[in-house]
């Protein structure tokens, strides 16, 4: 059984879009580990072993899937996050109203007021993903193919962007007209 660091880097394993991006290793080897060219000096195990990582690393393109998935968390968990700071400051109004005041105060600040546009745009974009996920899952699971999913996703993001776009004018006005203009 051959240890990992007997492998030898072979570029023609490596399809002819990708071997050319190990042209400036200098990793032009043969199974036996003679240089594939003549005048080229054999590298280190280190760069073998960082040619092979490199491939290996940059191998997975994810698609329009596994964008849906990701951006399906992100925009949940922020949702999570944003209620849960908002049920806190609310509870402050009985509790302790100079601490709701300070919320508000914070709330008003540069980096709350861009971050309340991006979780507009997370909820739009989480409610219209959940719905094509029930509609392909609960409703037209015979209906399902790659192809589909693919459309459905670009159209998903198309329409969250589409339904965000008034809010974002509205919020973006006002987070300039609070930050460089002074309201």
């Amino acid at each position: 059984m051959a240890s990992h660091r007997n492998l030898v880097y072979n570029p023609t394993q490596i399809p002819k879009n990708r071997a050319r991006l190990f042209r400036p290793l200098g990793c032009y080897y043969t199974a036996c580990g003679r240089p594939a060219r003549p005048g080229t000096a054999k590298r280190s195990a280190f760069m073998q072993s960082l040619a092979k990582f490199t491939y290996a690393s940059t191998h997975y393109r994810p698609r329009e899937g596994m964008l849906a998935f990701v951006l399906h968390r992100i925009s949940g968990l922020a949702t999570l996050l944003f209620l849960s700071i908002h049920i806190v400051d609310t509870s402050l109004v009985y509790f302790f109203p100079q601490g709701y005041n300070d919320f508000i105060g914070f709330y008003r600040s540069p980096f709350f007021m861009l971050a309340e546009i991006a979780l507009v745009a997370g909820v739009i974009y989480h409610g219209l993903n959940g719905f094509r996920i029930a509609l392909f899952d609960l409703v037209l699971p015979s209906a399902w193919t790659i192809d589909r999913e693919r459309f459905s996703v670009r159209l998903t993001i198309l329409l969250a962007a589409i339904i965000w776009l008034p809010a974002g004018i509205i919020m973006g006005g006002n987070f300039i007209g609070y930050t460089f203009l002074g309201w």
